[in-house]
């Protein structure tokens, strides 16, 4: 199937207010006029160098949104709030220094290592509360929701406690209601998982291979 055949294919699986982020990491500029042509609006990027490269001509004469989704390195900050809409964290470090580079309000994700796997990245789910109270008084720093992605399971079944509890943690900071903190992007699920992660409350999913394969 074609790219465009798989996006018709997947926005016919799913409630129209769920949002799709294409993942490119590894895909072409090519592959990636496609999926806007096909309607796609937000892509996700896990490199900035990777990013850079492929979205400078493509961004000139589109208007798509562009997320960082991978793990940020510090030395990368400045090239990254030049080329991102929306950057992913999981610590207070990054996002101090993330902080100091800006001279506006950053968008970003805290990354949730829903796992508590000692190979992933993110922030663990018993320390994300006080996390985004910090985050919150930071002044460039503006904490729009949360992303995590659960253990892979080859029946997407199994990730529904991973996701519920995201959802618990995700309204628990909602109710909380923080300065700088929006809690509006809850962004759960990939091309194994996403029916699962929409049913227990994902609004935004991640998608590379179903799109791309």
């Amino acid at each position: 199937m074609s790219i465009k055949e798989n996006i018709n294919a997947l926005r016919n699986n799913i409630p129209k207010s769920i949002g799709i982020l294409a993942a490119t990491k590894t895909r072409t500029a090519q592959q990636i006029k496609e999926a806007i042509d096909s309607g796609i609006k937000i892509f996700g990027e896990n490199y900035v160098q990777e990013a850079e490269k492929k979205y400078i001509g493509i961004r000139k004469s589109n208007k798509i949104e562009l997320y960082f989704i991978g793990n940020l390195q510090k030395n990368k900050i400045n090239k990254a709030l030049k080329i991102f809409d929306l950057l992913t964290i999981d610590s207070f470090e990054l996002a101090e220094a993330i902080d100091k580079r800006a001279n506006k309000k950053i968008p970003v994700l805290i990354e949730v290592n829903i796992g508590n796997d000692p190979n992933k990245y993110g922030c663990k789910p018993e320390e994300l509360i006080n996390l985004t109270k910090k985050l919150s008084k930071l002044k460039n720093i503006e904490v729009c929701g949360l992303m995590a992605m659960a253990p892979y399971f080859k029946d997407g079944e199994k990730t529904r406690p991973y996701f519920k509890k995201m959802r618990l943690l995700f309204e628990k900071i909602k109710k909380l209601k923080l300065k700088n903190v929006k809690m509006e992007i809850l962004s759960l699920g990939m091309s194994n998982d996403y029916k699962v992660a929409i049913e227990e409350g994902s609004n935004l999913i991640r998608i590379g291979s179903s799109i791309f394969a």
